[in-house]
């Protein structure tokens, strides 16, 4: 009786530790799998079938890889919510850290070139004098 109660005690536990493992694994593959109809995750979107045969394969004891490769056969790559690094795909990853890049060297560059004196206004220069501005201008006033 006392050795059935210590397995009790000790099985417990295990059994919990189980659960809450799964629970893990369930909530990580509905944050790493895209919902069937592509519109966002499946713990964004709540596709309740797909929630419900992911629960179904972790307890039956599939692994996350082994629930992730079932999906790639179905859907493919598009089915993953983060695209895997390697070919056409590390554009995914690199292209947003260059354009980054890109914008801190053109500030640093800005601010290493711009001159420490205030913007002064255009001036305009005079107009010269022409030779008959003045025949003109009394001309000008007798057709009026």
């Amino acid at each position: 009786m006392r050795m059935k109660l210590i397995m009790v005690a000790t099985l417990i536990p295990l059994t919990l530790l189980k659960a809450e493992n799964e629970e893990a694994v369930i909530r990580e593959l509905k944050q790493t799998l895209m919902a069937s109809c592509f519109h966002g995750t499946v713990a964004e979107h709540g596709d309740a079938e797909m929630e419900a045969e992911i629960r179904e394969m972790v307890f039956q004891g599939r692994t996350k890889q082994e629930v992730v490769d079932h999906y790639m056969g179905i859907y493919g790559e598009r089915i993953l919510a983060t695209p895997i690094a390697r070919g056409f795909n590390l554009m995914a990853w690199f292209v947003p850290l260059g354009v980054f890049l890109v914008g801190v060297l053109v500030f640093v560059n800005y601010l290493k070139h711009r001159s420490g004196e205030p913007v002064t206004e255009a001036v305009i220069p005079e107009r010269e004098k022409t030779p008959y501005d003045d025949i003109i201008e009394r001309e000008l006033r007798e057709m009026e």
